[in-house]
């Protein structure tokens, strides 16, 4: 990993920036793909499928066959620790319902707002060398307890044409309603625009590399919402002397081994700490069967020295990591003063690897720093807010003569008008 000492602010944008293409990069492939998806339909998808997955299907929709065989082809230890993951999830999730907001604002004047979920959604669900059945949890079993109408799923196929088990198994058991062998920008435009096959959806979730993610905030411009912008995997980690340098390390090595593009860095006030992590990821990494894939991440990454506390704290807002770690004396400090972050795990015990996986908290997270500004995926992900208002009589005549004289001073004499209107036709009964 790369060490920095003590560096200086105006140094922090090079230092903290992620290893991603930008936008500008690739959006001309993503765009040139949506397109043919739109014109072409699923001849479009067929032969993007062909190419970049180097699969050739005559159909893309799973049948109740494959998921059958495949549900039975999964060990029952593995479906038993996801039954266990999938019930800390719903609890979670399901404690983030809330009840009907509703007020008298003023004598005759009714507001309240409601939630309603979004009727289609459609889950990706990256493959390739690390099929991620576990984001499958995290956004079908949410959106099962939202009542969203459809769950439509799109993840890529391997060169047989197959689907991993497990994701057909976990797909099923969290209610998806339709599952189809298609990934990367393809499946993003599949849903976008719908095809002879695919249905289209009102909003995009999961996370993929940096050409979904492209393909993601380009369906915006079609009108379909998505989740967050989420790229590449990230952490960061703060520890002092009172981290265990192993726990600390195999933290920054499990993230390292998602991508070759991922990030990970540890900021810490000691140095000797420091050292120890350094030398403990070197003996660890050399066990992964990931091993290539986290040194190219490795290689990204930076383990950096500071002189308090304090500077730590502002360094870190100032990255606003996905995933935040903290193993330090003063916890508290940390924990007060964090304005950006996606998820927070606390402690030598807490390693980012179980809210990946089976705390109940969902890993389906804002990254590159969007943490500033962006949510993690929850429940009201997959929800509206939709506002009523009815007002009596009485509330329009106390209501009535201030709306008619905000409108006039707008310069929107029609909006006056309606108020004026039923204020006579009150005064006149």
């Amino acid at each position: 990993m790369n060490r920095v000492n003590d560096p200086k602010r105006e140094d922090w944008p090079e230092i903290l920036r992620r290893p991603t293409q930008t936008v500008a990069d690739i959006e001309k492939i993503v765009e040139s793909i949506f397109e043919e998806v739109r014109t072409n339909g699923d001849r479009a998808i067929k032969k993007y499928t062909d190419q970049f997955d180097r699969a050739q299907l005559d159909t893309f929709l799973v049948t109740a066959d494959e998921i059958k065989e495949a549900s039975d082809s999964v060990p029952s230890e593995l479906k038993k620790a996801i039954s266990l993951a999938k019930s800390n999830i719903e609890k979670f999730h399901a404690a983030q319902k809330t009840t009907k907001v509703e007020l008298e604002t003023m004598p005759g004047v009714m507001c309240w707002q409601e939630k309603r979920p979004i009727q289609k959604v459609g889950l990706y669900i990256p493959g390739g060398t690390a099929p991620l059945f576990s984001t499958i949890l995290m956004l079908a079993v949410p959106a099962k307890l939202a009542g969203c109408n459809e769950i439509i799923l799109c993840t890529p196929p391997d060169k047989k044409g197959n689907v991993n088990p497990t994701i057909l198994y976990a797909a099923q058991l969290c209610g998806v309603t339709k599952i189809f062998k298609v990934g990367g920008i393809q499946a993003i435009a599949g849903m976008t625009f719908g095809t002879e096959t695919i249905p289209n959806v009102y909003k995009i979730f999961g996370p993929g590399n940096q050409f979904v993610t492209v393909a993601k905030q380009l369906a915006t411009k079609y009108g379909v919402a998505i989740d967050m912008p989420a790229g590449p995997s990230e952490l960061l980690v703060v520890a002092d002397d009172s981290a265990n340098p192993a726990f600390v390390a195999s933290d920054l090595l499990s993230q390292a081994e998602h991508g070759t593009d991922s990030q990970v860095i540890l900021v810490s006030t000691s140095e000797k700490l420091i050292n120890a992590v350094e030398q403990e990821i070197e003996s660890q990494i050399k066990e992964l069967p990931r091993m290539a894939i986290a040194e190219k991440s490795i290689g990204n990454s930076k383990l950096i020295l500071v002189k308090d506390d304090e500077t730590a704290m502002d360094l870190i807002n100032d990255y606003g990591p996905e995933h935040f770690i903290v193993c330090v004396e003063n916890e508290a400090f940390y924990l007060q003063n964090i304005q950006n972050a996606s998820s927070v795990f606390i402690g030598n015990y807490t390693p980012e690897s179980a809210g990946d996986y089976a705390s109940g908290t969902n890993h389906t997270l804002p990254t590159n720093g969007y943490a500033k500004q962006y949510s993690g995926v929850n429940l009201d992900s997959f929800m509206k807010s939709m506002t009523f208002q009815k007002i009596s009589k009485e509330g329009m005549e106390a209501i009535g003569p201030s709306i008619e004289l905000m409108a006039e001073a707008e310069g929107l004499q029609a909006h006056k008008n309606a108020v004026t209107l039923r204020l006579n036709a009150i005064k006149s009964n």
